[in-house]
């Protein structure tokens, strides 16, 4: 049955280079379809990632490209913009043009039943790569790769106990809130919050989103500042929204890891420069580089083999107490 399939989607690659591939770039298919057509052994994947909203994002799709590169895979790459409808749609060509396999990185957690299910149906597992989906029914997808965004915040937390430890006063904390309804933003922001609130001099007086991007972490951060005038904690859910939110203190003459102390989340070259200057005094690294394991797992799995049903990556923490000589060039 997969042979026959297979064979179909492979006149479903040559009729539609016009279509979906075009959305990655159609220059070269012919070649590397004249191959796939020599060898049925070649696997597709399908990969429908939330966008290109930072650093960050863009290491973790070049990973995820280089990983399949290498192993002889082809990818069909999508960029959703952010729009779960556009992941949504792709994923819908991804099934009719029959890949082997499907990579997720949902914008949000809910709303997949539908379009899971129908790759379900139609025998394409699905790999959910450094976001997860909420969903009654486990056997949508087969496999998470990514951080435990929960673990993160928690680690936030526990800085800044260390941070504060042994003062009396009211800490007034402000939280750059990350998509709303992604499980990055929920796990990180439960995960601290579980954390802090041993602490009852500890207490979040502003939360509000900023999509994760940094121009509006920079534009909300403004309002915050004109609104509150008692801020002593930053804590954002990524470094795009700190690095825009660090601008605009510095737009008003506050001193970003002097006046308001900031923890941030994902662990970029240029927040790691930031946290050398003193300007940051905390970093919750995020790995991108998840495309390695990825694709080995999905090999293991088109293999039959049986794979794990959760794999964390190990994150690591950077605070103003090491020896930041020691970090190694994060390439992102």
């Amino acid at each position: 049955m997969r042979k026959i399939l297979h064979m179909q989607r492979i006149i479903f690659l040559m009729l539609g280079c016009g279509g979906l591939l075009m959305l990655s770039g159609c220059q070269g298919e012919n070649s590397r379809l004249d191959q796939q057509l020599k060898d049925e052994r070649t696997v597709v994947l399908g990969f429908a990632q939330v966008g290109a909203e930072s650093s960050w994002r863009l290491s973790n799709t070049q990973s995820i490209k280089e990983a399949a590169s290498a192993e002889g895979m082809q990818l069909m790459y999508i960029n959703a913009e952010q729009k779960q409808d556009n992941q949504i749609k792709a994923i819908r060509s991804f099934i009719a043009y029959q890949v082997d396999a499907i990579l997720l990185s949902p914008v949000i957690e809910t709303g997949w039943e539908n379009v899971l299910n129908e790759a379900k149906l139609a025998d394409i597992p699905v790999i959910l790569t450094d976001r997860e989906i909420k969903t009654e029914q486990p056997d949508l997808y087969r496999c998470f790769v990514g951080s435990d965004f929960h673990k993160e915040g928690k680690m936030a937390g526990e800085f800044l106990k260390k941070k504060f430890k042994g003062y009396k006063e009211e800490i007034n904390i402000v939280e750059l809130y990350g998509t709303i309804g992604s499980s990055p933003a929920e796990g990180r922001s439960r995960g601290f919050k579980e954390v802090i609130k041993e602490n009852p001099n500890f207490r979040v007086i502003c939360s509000r989103s900023g999509d994760f991007m940094h121009s509006k972490g920079k534009e909300i951060m403004k309002d915050i500042l004109d609104e509150y005038q008692d801020i002593d904690v930053l804590y954002s859910h990524n470094d795009s929204m700190t690095l825009g939110a660090i601008e605009a203190m510095e737009e008003v003459g506050i001193r970003p890891g002097k006046d308001i102390i900031i923890i941030t989340i994902d662990g970029e070259q240029k927040i790691i420069d930031a946290l050398k200057q003193g300007k940051v005094n905390c970093v919750i690294e995020c790995n991108p580089k998840l495309g390695d394991t990825i694709v080995d797992l999905t090999k293991r799995l088109l293999k039959g083999e049986n794979i794990p049903r959760t794999v964390f990556v190990e994150d690591m923490v950077f605070t103003e107490w090491d020896d930041l000589s020691l970090i190694a060039p994060r390439g992102y």
